[in-house]
């Protein structure tokens, strides 16, 4: 499971400011490498990419921070096809530190985080990633 790929992108507006995406992106994946695209003049894409399992570890732990890994559960199990998880992130919300899934579009007028990991056994690593929740009763 260690042959893992990721790749995060998302638009950047007119009114946004370049850094604060990265610095959004960055707080998830702090070791990634990022590259700008201008594909108009009104927009462009902050495209990052890392490899390996321990990249997600940042992602892993503000899962368990934020108390939502059955949510994520959830969301990672529903976005997988094949050998790929892709899900969407708030980019407010990544950029003080948080983690809030959001739908590809419509849901936020900024538009979100898209992410894209590559892996032989996505299921093993949603496991891994957002294990259940353990409850005492």
């Amino acid at each position: 499971m260690n042959d893992v790929e990721i790749e995060a992108e998302a638009f950047i507006y007119p009114t946004e400011d370049p850094e604060k995406v990265q610095k959004a992106i960055k707080t998830i994946f702090p070791t990634c490498s990022m590259t700008l695209e201008n594909p108009s003049e009104e927009v462009r894409i902050l495209r990052a990419r890392e490899h390996g399992k321990e990249a997600l570890i940042p992602l892993q732990s503000l899962l368990r921070q934020d108390r939502i890994r059955d949510a994520a559960r959830s969301v990672l199990m529903s976005g997988i096809s094949n050998n790929m998880i892709t899900f969407h992130l708030n980019k407010q919300v990544a950029f003080v530190g948080h983690i809030s899934f959001s739908m590809p579009n419509a849901e936020s007028p900024l538009g979100p985080i898209t992410v894209r990991i590559r892996c032989e056994n996505p299921i093993g690593l949603v496991e891994w990633l957002a294990a259940r929740s353990v409850t005492v009763g």
